[in-house]
């Protein structure tokens, strides 16, 4: 399913505290609580902390109720909401191909270059591809890539932080 699908949503970065469980925890709050969870990232920032990005469902989850949950837990050291227009918000995808003529390679190569992405990998007519971009340019990207023959592909959760 395209992301630009998806019913609308919220997206809260949590900073917490770079201790085992704390992941289990906030995600614990939010199957408790019946939240849909779009998408979860999470990764250090340093040795004390982590930031989780966490991107859910806004008809399941009322925002503020959220953020008041997130708040009770003690490991949360700051909570924000992001919002698309004062943030950087991105994903990534990597694409497997089976060309199946070896031809299309050079097409390809030019469709991945018009979205600055990148070619890690060509074997005869397979390729495998990868892109970093905001959803609506992934689902985009993935839109024209389908003639070509997809095989497998894997979409990470968003990760942002608020703009400059």
């Amino acid at each position: 399913m395209k992301r630009s699908q998806l019913a609308e949503t919220h997206t809260i970065a949590a900073l917490v505290e770079n201790k085992a469980g704390v992941l289990a925890r906030v995600a614990g709050l939010f199957a408790r609580r019946g939240f849909n969870i779009e998408s979860l990232a999470v990764a250090p920032t340093d040795d004390r902390f982590s930031r989780i990005t966490i991107v859910v469902d806004a008809d399941s989850a009322p925002i503020d109720q959220i953020k008041k949950q997130l708040d009770k837990l003690i490991d949360v050291v700051d909570i924000t909401e992001l919002s698309v227009e004062d943030s950087a918000l991105r994903e990534m995808v990597l694409v497997r191909l089976e060309l199946g003529d070896e031809a299309k390679v050079a097409e390809v190569e030019e469709l991945v270059a018009g979205f600055s992405g990148s070619v890690v990998r060509v074997r005869g007519a397979n390729m495998m591809l990868s892109l970093s971009s905001s959803p609506d340019d992934l689902d985009s990207f993935l839109d024209r890539l389908q003639p070509y023959g997809i095989t497998a592909l894997q979409r990470t959760g968003a990760i942002a932080i608020p703009g400059i």
